[in-house]
């Protein structure tokens, strides 16, 4: 089964362009919350840490999620959003063979969501990857927890014979 987010880029962008046009509009019209204080710079402080943080929740949230189980090996992709086209950064690649994946977790925090895998490796220990998986769309999350599921039942069936 392949699956990924890429419909979700162009929503990306249009939060960015909202987040920056907001910014641009209050820059303009600063002096009217200039009665949230009694300080002007206070004001400005408060205004651009709340932009801040959304800028930087939007940024930590907006990642590309792509799953390939067809075949023997099984592959979780995880990279930024914004200029992954151009600069490979914050990748995050696991390629690993059916029979090493133990077991998988779907953790649902309030803004963020993250898959959790645990491969086990050459030595006989367990490696934990963790993915972001906020962007995918429930119906996707669903696939991909029938496909690790039906992946881990068929690796207990080798292990009992």
């Amino acid at each position: 089964m392949r699956t990924n987010n890429g419909k979700v880029k162009n929503i990306i962008i249009s939060v960015y362009f909202i987040l920056i046009v907001l910014s641009i509009l209050l820059a303009t019209v600063f002096s009217a919350f200039q009665d949230l204080t009694p300080n002007p710079y206070l004001t400005f402080f408060i205004i651009l840490g709340i932009f801040i943080f959304l800028f930087v929740s939007v940024y930590f949230v907006s990642k590309y999620f792509e799953y390939d189980s067809d075949g023997v090996k099984v592959v979780l992709l995880n990279r930024g959003l914004l200029l992954a086209d151009h600069f490979n950064y914050r990748e995050k690649k696991v390629e690993f063979d059916k029979e090493k994946l133990v077991q998988f977790r779907i953790y649902n925090y309030v803004l963020y969501k993250q898959l959790a895998i645990w491969l086990n490796r050459s030595t006989g220990s367990k490696k934990k990857y963790t993915f972001n998986v906020t962007l995918v769309t429930r119906k996707k999350r669903k696939y991909i927890k029938q496909s690790l599921s039906k992946i881990i039942k068929e690796n207990r069936k080798l292990h009992k014979q």
